[in-house]
């Protein structure tokens, strides 16, 4: 097979992947951009199967059967509320595969070096033995990029899943002289990188994999798990430019052009949740989570529970009600006893919609996952700008499993670990129902004064179990 097929397959892949990118921005097309995915993906694997230099298609297709069964197998099992860790498993292994086409990169120009005949080598081992010296040196820093940024993701995406899955502290964490040990990593990566360079060695490679995988490790140690939502989109970025780093190792253009576009659209992501954080980018990768100014301010009142009466109660009164969905119900598993409750509000003729913060949850667009899992109208599930100026006129608003997105202290309290992030001001409706476990600070450690204010209630328990109890008060 000539490589004008392959060359149409990839251009073909490209632009279906695009068009699942730009499908993924949509509740209604997300489903449709999936399978556009899918069809790019199969598509490109089929045209290198029987592409110029393919062989060993048994053990291929092995290959991508046992993948197959395997990512299968965890899909089913992963619940909706581990999907943050398992898109970091998956971020690690890209970047240990950019590792290991590094070092087979490195290997071959070697074996291309070392060899009396180009009849003896490898399909890229050829390509490499038609390269000019120039080239050959270019090839040598696409290399050592690649093991570098898969390097750094790999290590910091399986500290972000040991953060995420309870396994590793979620606190920011840092080994005695904190950035300065980054700062040595990464400025000794760059000596390797010359040396390299120069040399063409085994061992600066070697040095430089080492300090990029302390890089990672320390790096991600050191951000606390409020910022966890916009790291995971970090290594999501961080994988797609080392899959653009293999794709200039390997010249292949597919790989370039996605690894382009992953990267890119990972970076434009953290952007977004940074800025709805009012965060600096720079600020949440160096400094982790908060950094206060001065003392808290001091939270006055007390909380005070309900019980499911009196939330059946208001709700039976008002014409209006926001709900604000967060972690907690992804950990209840209380989206379809959410979905329901809005089914039943809205069938008296209420107006019940939905407002979501950029960083709800512990991935971008988590509650819009598992609001459309549970078949909540699409029209009704409005982000953080285009419903907060509403609140004032909301009768009843209640918090699900959410903590930091509703906290006052944000716009109160200048000493506060987010002072400046943007939040969901439900505070300003005239009734605010909190359903929580108990009464702890939640997974960043702030408190929230919102719990304490005169209109607000505390409505305690497991949010499935207290939701389900209400619903038998709701007809």
């Amino acid at each position: 097979m000539d490589y004008g097929f392959t060359t149409a397959a990839y251009v073909v892949a490209a632009v279906l992947f695009i068009l699942s990118l730009g499908g993924l921005s949509n509740q209604e097309s997300a489903k449709r951009a999936v399978w556009y995915g899918i069809a790019g993906m199969g598509l490109a694997v089929f045209a290198t199967l029987i592409g110029p230099g393919s062989g060993l298609w048994l053990l291929s297709v092995l290959l991508i059967a046992g993948g197959g069964l395997i990512g299968t197998y965890v899909a089913k099992r992963v619940q909706m509320t581990e999907m943050p860790q398992l898109v970091a498993a998956m971020h690690s292994l890209v970047g240990l595969a950019a590792v290991f086409v590094g070092f087979i990169a490195h290997f071959e120009i070697g074996n291309v070096a070392a060899a009396a005949s180009t009849d003896d080598l490898g399909t890229f081992a050829k390509l490499i033995a038609k390269k000019t010296p120039a080239e050959i040196a270019f090839l040598r820093v696409e290399l050592f990029l690649g093991i570098f940024i898969g390097a750094i993701t790999f290590t910091g995406s399986v500290v972000a899943f040991g953060k995420l899955a309870g396994k590793v502290t979620s606190a920011a964490t840092k080994l005695p002289g904190g950035h300065m040990l980054n700062a040595g990593a990464a400025g000794l990566s760059f000596l390797s990188l010359i040396w390299y360079f120069n040399s063409g060695g085994f061992f600066p490679l070697f040095l430089m994999t080492l300090a990029a995988l302390f890089i990672g490790y320390h790096l991600i140690m050191g951000i606390g798990g409020a910022d966890m939502p916009v790291v995971v989109s970090m290594l999501n970025s961080y994988s797609g430019w080392a899959a653009a780093a293999i794709g200039f190792s390997l010249g292949n253009d597919l790989l370039i052009v996605v690894g382009a576009l992953v990267g890119s659209s990972g970076a434009i992501l953290s952007y977004i949740m940074c800025k709805a954080m009012n965060r600096s980018f720079v600020s949440v990768i160096l400094g982790g989570f908060g950094g206060t100014t001065g003392p808290a301010m001091e939270i006055d009142g007390e909380q005070i529970a309900i019980d499911a009466d009196g939330v059946a109660a208001a709700l039976d009164e008002a014409d209006s009600v926001v709900i604000i969905p967060g972690y907690g119900m992804a950990v209840a598993q209380a989206q379809q006893n959410v979905a329901e409750l809005t089914r039943r509000l809205r069938a008296k003729g209420k107006n019940v919609r939905f407002a979501i913060h950029p960083v709800a949850g512990r991935l971008p667009g988590h509650m819009n996952v598992l609001l459309a899992e549970a078949k909540v109208p699409y029209d009704i599930v409005l982000e953080m700008d285009e419903i907060n100026e509403d609140f004032p006129e909301t009768d009843v608003a209640i918090v699900i499993g959410s903590n930091d997105i509703v906290n006052p202290a944000a716009q109160e309290d200048p000493n506060s670990p987010i002072a400046g992030m943007p939040v969901l001001e439900c505070w300003k409706a005239k009734q605010v129902f909190v359903s929580k476990r108990g009464q702890g600070t939640g997974y960043s450690g702030i408190e929230n004064p919102l719990f304490f204010k005169d209109n607000t209630r505390m409505f305690y328990g497991d949010a499935k179990a207290s939701l389900d109890n209400l619903l038998t008060m709701i007809s």
